[in-house]
């Protein structure tokens, strides 16, 4: 599907585009908000400075993917095959990245304040200069990850409870 077509359907209301195929596409600075892509292929594809937050990419294959500066806050991104991809200051603000597989994936300067990384490959993946504030992580996943200026500091679980119930967007859920 070319990117005209899929922003008709997007435009009219239509937020269905599950199973697709889009390996190596280029859809830079595009609105896609709230879209379902889970177990799409966006291997190679270049999505950077897009707008995908709150998209289902559950499943999905973005292996060696270009998501820099892209808006994924609030995503739903559980069990993402994304090996090499580049995140770059991505906002993955609220993100679920459960069971995901990142290893040697690029997170600089991204902000996963909030997201949950549970269970998350991060062998070899750099995130240096990464926001974890709040951030449901086992620290003991970091230890084959590059962390160096990364925001680790905790934070009283109270106030991430507290900031999660007064965001202002909606997450998919993790059913």
């Amino acid at each position: 599907m070319i990117l005209q077509q899929l922003l008709r359907r997007y435009n009219r209301g239509d937020r269905d585009f599950a199973d697709g195929s889009f390996r190596g596409v280029s859809w830079p600075r595009t609105v896609l908000s709230g879209a379902d892509f889970a177990r799409c292929d966006f291997t190679e594809a270049d999505l950077s400075y897009t707008d995908m937050s709150r998209a289902n990419l559950a499943a999905s294959a973005m292996t060696d993917a270009q998501l820099v500066n892209t808006d994924l806050s609030g995503a739903n991104l559980q069990r993402v095959h994304g090996i090499g991809t580049n995140f770059r200051r991505a906002s993955l603000v609220g993100a679920n990245l459960t069971g995901a597989d990142l290893r040697m994936a690029n997170l600089d300067d991204v902000d996963l304040s909030g997201a949950n990384l549970t269970d998350v490959l991060l062998e070899g993946t750099s995130l240096r200069n990464a926001n974890l504030t709040c951030a449901i992580l086992p620290v003991s996943q970091l230890a084959k990850a590059h962390c160096e200026g990364a925001h680790l500091r905790a934070t009283d679980i109270a106030v991430c409870r507290s900031a999660a119930v007064t965001s202002r967007w909606a997450a998919w859920s993790s059913s």
